[in-house]
C-alpha cells in the first residue's frame, strides 16, 4: 500500500456537488485504501452506506465554511451527522468569537461537541484556519483543542485566505502533546507537498487529489 495512502481524506465539499460525485469518491478512497471520505454532512448517510464493511471512514464538516454558527446549532448539527454514521466530525472553530474576547463560548463549545463525537466513538478535528492566526492565537488555540481533549487540530478550511503551509505545520507540532494529532488541509495539490507536511509533522492530509497524487 502507498505510504501516503492511508493518511489522505478524500475530499470534496463543493456546493455544486451530487450524490453521485459522493459514491465515486467513497469507491475511489475503498480502492486506493484512503483514510476518510470527507464530504458535506446532506451526504453521511449516503457515505455511511457506500463504505460499510471498508476501513474509510465517513468525515463530515460542522459549522462550515465560517464557524460562527450558534454553539447549539453546531452541536445539534454534529449529533445528527454522528447518528446517521458520521466517524469523523471536522469542525470549523468560532474565530469571530474568539476574536471579539468569547474564550469561553469557543472553549464550550469545542467541549461539547468533543463529547458528543466521543460519546459516538468517533473522533473529531478541529479546524482553527491557521492563515488568520498570529503565534500568539494559533499557540492558545492549540492549547485550548489539547485541553478539549481533541484528536486532531486542522489547519484550514480550503475557504479562507491561506491553506497549509510546512512552517506552520511545525509550529503546531511543537505546541501540541503527542496525542493531539494534525491534518494540514487546503491547497494540497501535488505528491511532493503531501509528503513534506507528514514530514513537519502532520498525520492526516485533507485534499481533492488524493487520485492524482497516488497516480504521480
Amino acid at each position: 500500500m502507498d505510504v501516503l495512502a492511508r493518511r489522505i481524506d478524500h475530499t470534496m465539499l463543493s456546493m455544486q456537488m451530487q450524490r453521485s460525485d459522493v459514491l465515486r469518491l467513497c469507491e475511489e478512497a475503498m480502492t486506493y485504501e484512503f483514510a476518510a471520505v470527507c464530504a458535506p454532512s446532506y451526504f453521511v448517510r449516503d457515505m455511511a452506506e457506500a463504505l460499510a464493511g471498508s476501513q474509510v471512514q465517513p468525515c463530515t464538516v460542522i459549522g462550515f465554511p465560517f464557524g460562527y454558527h450558534p454553539p447549539l446549532v453546531k452541536k445539534h448539527e454534529a449529533e445528527t451527522a454522528l447518528r446517521s454514521g458520521a466517524k469523523e466530525i471536522d469542525l470549523v472553530v468560532n474565530l469571530a468569537a474568539w476574536f471579539s474576547g468569547d474564550r469561553k463560548l469557543v472553549a464550550d463549545e469545542i467541549s461539547a461537541i468533543t463529547a458528543v463525537t466521543h460519546a459516538h466513538q468517533a473522533r473529531i478535528k478541529v479546524i482553527i484556519e491557521t492563515g488568520y492566526l498570529d503565534e500568539h492565537h494559533l499557540t492558545a488555540l492549540c492549547e485550548l483543542c489539547a485541553e478539549s481533549g481533541v484528536d486532531y487540530v486542522k489547519t484550514s478550511t480550503g475557504f479562507g485566505k491561506e491553506g497549509a503551509n510546512i512552517e506552520v505545520v511545525e509550529r503546531m507540532r511543537r505546541i501540541l502533546p503527542e496525542q493531539v494529532h494534525i491534518k494540514a488541509s487546503g491547497g494540497i495539490r501535488d505528491r511532493a507537498f503531501a509528503l513534506a507536511l507528514l514530514v513537519a509533522g502532520a498525520d492526516r492530509i485533507g485534499t481533492s487529489s488524493g487520485v492524482k497524487m497516488i497516480n504521480e
